[in-house]
C-alpha cells in the first residue's frame, strides 16, 4: 500500500492530506517505483492553488528519485533494482510508490546520491532549457537572475558563471547575497524593493543585460523589462510573489525592442528527445560538480510544511521529501 499526499481542494497548504492507496500492477510500458527522494518545486504550489490542473488522483509533484520495483509488459532497458530519476508528466510524485511510464526513467550513475539528484534534477532541466533553448548563454553573455539564492536561481547562476557568463543576481537579504556570490554571481542587488533597472544600468554602463530570468512575478516582471538591452530576452518562469499583471505589447517595443518568453519546463519535458538531452546534461553536470545546490529534507507527511516554507521564502536552495 502506497502512502500519498493528495489535495482535498485547491487552496492553502491545509488542503494537503496524507492518505493510503492500493496501486495496481504496472501496465504496459510502465514500471513500479519505490521512491526515495521527492523534489519540491514552485510548480507543486501552483498545482495546489489550482493554477495548474491535477489528474483525478489529485497528487501533486513532478519529480523524484527511486528504485524500480516491478516491470510492466514490453518494458526494455530497465531492470528491477535500477536507481532512476524522472521529471515531468504524469503528475503525482508525492507518494512512497507509484507507477510511471518507463520512458520517463533516467538511470542514475552509482556515485550520485538520491538527495543530490532530487535537489537538482527538474531545476537543472529548467536551467538547461533556459540557458540553451530559450536564449543561448555563452561566454561573455550578461544575465540577470532573480532569487539567485533559491534552488533554481543557484543552479542558473552556477551553470552560467561556469560557462563564462556574467551573472547579476537579486536577493532579499544580505545573508542570501552571500549565497548568491558563493555560487558565482559577479554582482548582487539586495532588497525586494530595490531599483533593479537603475542598478543594472550602473553595472552594465547603461547597456542592460542580454537575458533576464524572473520567477518572482507580481510587479517584478514589469520592473525587469527595464533591465534588458534592446533585442534582449525576458523569460517569465514563475510567480512566487503573486499573479503577473497584464503587459501591454507597447511595453516591449518598438522603442525597447524586447522579446518576452513564457517557457514551460513541462512542455520542454514532454518532448522526449529534449527531455533526454537535458537530463543527460544535468546528470553530467551534477557528477562533475558544476551543479550543486544545498538541499533541505522533510518527511513526506510534512509536505505541507515544506510547501509553506518554500512559498514564504523561508528557505534557500532546494527542498525534497523523504517517503
Amino acid at each position: 500500500m502506497a502512502v500519498i499526499v493528495r489535495l482535498k481542494t485547491p487552496g492553502g497548504v491545509e488542503q494537503l492530506e496524507l492518505a493510503n492507496t492500493d496501486l495496481p500492477p504496472p501496465g504496459r510500458g510502465e514500471v513500479r517505483l519505490q521512491q526515495t527522494a521527492i523534489g519540491v518545486n514552485s510548480i507543486d504550489i501552483y498545482q495546489r492553488m489550482g493554477l495548474y490542473a491535477l489528474p483525478p488522483e489529485r497528487i501533486p509533484g513532478v519529480e523524484a528519485v527511486g528504485v524500480v520495483a516491478a516491470l510492466g509488459a514490453e518494458v526494455t532497458g530497465l531492470e528491477v533494482g535500477d536507481r532512476i530519476a524522472y521529471a515531468g508528466a504524469p503528475v503525482g510524485a508525492y507518494a512512497s510508490e507509484r507507477n510511471l511510464p518507463a520512458w520517463r526513467c533516467v538511470k542514475l550513475p552509482a556515485g550520485l546520491a538520491d538527495e543530490a539528484v532530487a535537489s537538482a534534477f527538474v531545476k537543472g532541466i529548467t536551467a538547461d532549457m533556459l540557458l540553451n533553448r530559450v536564449f543561448p548563454v555563452v561566454a561573455g553573455t550578461t544575465i540577470l537572475v532573480h532569487s539567485a539564492a533559491g534552488g533554481l536561481g543557484q543552479l542558473l547562476t552556477r551553470w552560467a558563471s561556469v560557462t563564462g557568463a556574467t551573472v547579476i543576481g537579486t536577493v532579499g537579504s544580505p545573508a542570501k547575497a552571500e549565497i548568491a556570490r558563493a555560487v558565482g554571481a559577479s554582482h548582487v542587488i539586495v532588497g525586494r524593493d530595490a531599483d533593479f533597472a537603475a542598478a543594472v544600468g550602473d553595472l552594465t554602463a547603461g547597456r542592460g543585460v542580454d537575458v533576464a530570468y524572473d520567477g518572482v512575478g507580481g510587479t517584478t516582471l514589469q520592473k525587469t523589462l527595464g533591465c534588458v538591452r534592446p533585442f534582449g530576452v525576458v523569460a517569465s518562469i514563475g510567480q512566487s510573489a503573486g499573479p503577473i499583471p497584464s503587459i501591454d505589447v507597447h511595453d516591449l517595443g518598438p522603442r525597447r525592442s524586447l522579446m518576452l518568453a513564457r517557457p514551460s519546463v513541462m512542455a520542454h519535458m514532454n518532448d522526449a528527445d529534449a527531455y533526454r538531452r537535458s537530463a543527460g546534461r544535468v546528470l553530467a553536470a551534477i557528477t562533475d560538480g558544476v551543479l550543486q545546490v544545498s538541499g533541505k529534507a522533510y518527511s513526506l507527511r510534512d509536505a505541507a510544511l515544506a510547501q509553506g516554507d518554500l512559498e514564504a521564502g523561508r528557505t534557500t536552495g532546494a527542498l525534497f521529501l523523504r517517503p
